[in-house]
């Protein structure tokens, strides 16, 4: 192990931490990545982190994009969720029915998401192509 993050070779990603700093980004809020800390090794494991100035020191930021292909979905907004409610002439638009749909959009983007992830990432303090291996379902 060491502190030279040339030795990466491979990183292990939770889905459900890929999930939360995608939509963490996709609602605008604090800074969110996937931090590799060391000591490193050829395999580790990137978790979800919010970024403080303060901490990162010898870190890895990994922005949580990257480790997906240019197809991945975006994330359904609650502004399109009401216009794709609002368009269906069947149904009247109501808050309740509103927030339902949205989160049955969001649960479909999170499951879609995930069919979009890349084999391999370069990351600028590593050397070449980085494997990815996604965790979970």
């Amino acid at each position: 192990m060491t502190t030279d993050p040339s030795v990466l070779r491979s990183l292990a990603v939770s889905a459900e931490d890929l999930l939360a700093a995608m939509e963490a980004d996709a609602r605008g809020g604090p800074r969110t990545v996937l931090r590799v800390t060391p000591p490193f090794s050829g395999r580790m494991r990137a978790r979800l982190h919010v970024v403080q100035t303060a901490d990162d020191e010898g870190t890895i930021h990994i922005p949580p994009r990257s480790l997906l292909d240019d197809d991945a979905p975006a994330y359904p907004t609650p502004d399109e969720t009401a216009d794709e409610l609002r368009s269906r002439a069947e149904l009247d638009y109501s808050v309740d029915r509103h927030r339902e749909y949205h989160e049955e959009r969001v649960d479909a983007w999170r499951s879609a998401l995930l069919d979009h992830v890349v084999g391999s990432v370069t990351i600028d303090d590593a050397d070449g192509e980085i494997g990815v291996s996604l965790l979970g379902p």
